[in-house]
């Protein structure tokens, strides 16, 4: 039997380990944990305990959202330090102080994500790949941080893990870059829908606060450079040759660790062509003035070279805010066709559609959750429970194939 797992006590929540990931370094990451918690809660009561297992220096402002989240728990330990563990779980096999942890907390199954365990831990687990990013675009990556990626992707296939995807795209994708895979791999969409405690800032105070006009547009993407800010300040060169006043506010981190320094590349080149009154940073703000900002919004935008499946487009989906969007497949598989699209390298386009939208839009129109987002937030968390409950069972069948060699 899997150790951790206890099938004859059908009453007990699922245990399912998750390890922290700090906003401050992937906002989408984080949000994506948040909203999963929130949807287990609420759609599937008493089924799975998530355990969060964070680092001693973690930040508490992240941790205390998610602690207060019902059902969801959080674990602070050493060995879920970033990097703690990986060395021995690359050359012993086991992750030992994690799984040690993870024995201490009664965990049943592992959902790793960034983060690999070792191939023998003993427990069902689920390794989900966001992405395919250091594949698509290699020259964003640096050798290292590349290799280590494709590293732990390869090693999580070999093994035996099952593979969680958030799109069709990336399903595409694996087949493509892993042909010889033969893992279960399972596609579990995201869908949000905020928290009321998330929608109590005021968007007038918020737009106040950061002295915006009535009509802007919305980019809340961190600053990586695959999220191609870049071509959203050529788009705004152009209309200010036109003689046109569009302000875009962004807002997110500004640090990628792959590429030190290239907000302040951003910024500089926002001063070179005087964009400083139609682009706005706004930095790292809560995330109730997100929301505010976002509902408010003549239009999210997102330029990005690569998507998984995008939270903040997931996120405008969710209060029916108007969409322009680089033309990637995935995202037209994530809004149904339902957007205006650009080209990455295409500035003139989105000039155009930034004409249109504001054109089209209503000052001052604040947006609700749209009817019957609950249902897809559902199947949202009905696909991931049957993931897990999937892992679950292979791992199950696993032991018994075992057991019976053994009896032979």
């Amino acid at each position: 039997m899997v150790q951790g797992s206890d099938p004859v006590n059908l009453g007990a929540p699922l245990r399912l380990a998750f390890t922290h990931i700090p906003r401050r370094l992937w906002a989408g990451g984080y949000n994506y944990q948040s909203n999963l918690f929130a949807a287990l809660s609420k759609f599937h009561p008493g089924e799975f305990t998530p355990v969060l297992f964070a680092g001693t220096g973690s930040d508490d402002a992240d941790l205390a959202p998610l602690a207060a989240i019902p059902g969801v728990e959080v674990v602070r330990s050493p060995a879920f330090e970033r990097r703690a563990g990986l060395v021995a779980a690359l050359a012993l096999g086991l992750d030992r102080e994690a799984a040690a942890e993870f024995r201490t907390q009664g965990i049943d199954a592992v959902f790793e994500s960034a983060r690999f365990f070792g191939w023998r831990l003993p427990y069902p687990t689920v390794a989900w790949f966001p992405d395919f990013q250091h594949r698509r675009l290699p020259q964003l990556f640096p050798a290292a941080s590349r290799c280590r990626r494709e590293a732990g992707f390869r090693i999580q296939i070999a093994s035996r893990r099952t593979v969680m995807l958030s799109s069709e795209s990336a399903h595409r994708d694996f087949r493509k870059f892993y042909p010889g895979a033969k893992n279960e791999v399972c596609v579990v969409r995201f869908a949000t829908q905020p928290s009321p405690a998330l929608l109590t800032a005021n968007p007038a105070e918020v737009i106040a606060q950061y002295q915006l006009p009535e009509k802007y547009f919305y980019l809340p993407n961190q600053f990586y450079r695959h999220k191609n800010h870049q071509v959203v300040i050529d788009a705004l060169t152009i209309l200010a040759q036109r003689g046109l006043d569009i302000v875009v506010c962004a807002s997110g981190s500004t640090e990628d660790p792959r590429e030190r320094g290239y907000f302040d590349r951003v910024m500089t080149e926002v001063r070179s062509h005087g964009l400083e009154k139609s682009f706005r940073h706004l930095g790292m703000i809560p995330p109730s003035q997100v929301y505010a900002l976002l509902r408010n919004s003549v239009a999210l935008i997102n330029p990005s070279r690569f998507e998984g499946w995008s939270t903040t487009v997931e996120e405008a989906k969710s209060f029916g805010v108007p969409l322009i969007l680089s033309d990637l497949d995935v995202h037209r598989e994530q809004t149904d066709g339902a957007a205006r699209y650009f080209g990455i390298d295409d500035p003139v386009t989105l000039a155009d559609h930034l004409i249109g939208a504001s054109q089209d839009s209503q000052a001052s129109v604040v947006r609700n959750v749209v009817p019957h987002q609950e249902y897809r937030v559902a199947a949202f968390a009905a696909d991931f429970a049957n993931t897990i409950h999937r892992a679950m069972l292979k791992s199950s069948l696993q032991d018994r194939g075992s057991l019976s060699q053994k009896l032979d």
